[in-house]
């Protein structure tokens, strides 16, 4: 699909594990994204292409993947079936420029032809980016994580951030 900005999304392939690699890597070094220290080799990257696995890129079709969200399973349990942990990287050139935009609302599109329930992430309080991105993309602030992990010798706290998607089982709740 091609966005207004020019900007078209797709289900990420193995192939795209490099480019994908070097957009992560920006993300963890610039310590405001996520509590990862190491970088992350293409081979890794490869590992996460498996079912249950949703995986989305943003191009311009010119320069290969510019932006990319992940979603994995919450849990393993079974009573959290359903239900996703997300993450939306954009590599340094191109972001403020939509294509976190275009990358999550793929992601959205994406979970939910899944059958996914609920997307959810914890983002740092001070990354007023990705909670603006959220928000526009009709996720809610449902609390904080306080002291949740360390980085960099320091605790730091996470927002944590859900969407509903099928609300069609909401009437399943106790």
């Amino acid at each position: 699909m091609v966005d207004r900005t020019g900007l078209r999304t797709r289900a990420a392939t193995p192939a795209d594990a490099a480019a994908i690699a070097a957009i992560y890597n920006q993300g963890i070094a610039d310590l405001i994204a996520t509590f990862e220290t190491e970088p992350r080799r293409t081979e890794k990257i490869r590992k996460w292409f498996k079912p249950g696995n949703l995986i989305v890129v943003a191009e311009t079709g010119v320069a290969g993947p510019l932006a990319f969200a992940a979603s994995f399973p919450y849990s393993a349990r079974p009573c959290y079936a359903g239900i996703g942990e997300f993450s939306v990287y954009v590599a340094r050139e191109h972001r403020g420029r939509g294509a976190g935009t275009a990358v999550l609302g793929a992601l959205i599109e994406a979970a939910s032809t899944a059958r996914l329930y609920k997307l959810t992430s914890r983002v740092f309080p001070e990354n007023v980016v990705s909670r603006a991105l959220s928000k526009g993309l009709g996720f809610e602030e449902i609390g904080t994580h306080r002291r949740h992990g360390q980085l960099d010798g320091f605790w730091r706290d996470c927002v944590i951030v859900e969407r509903l998607l099928d609300t069609s089982t909401a009437g399943n709740q106790p």
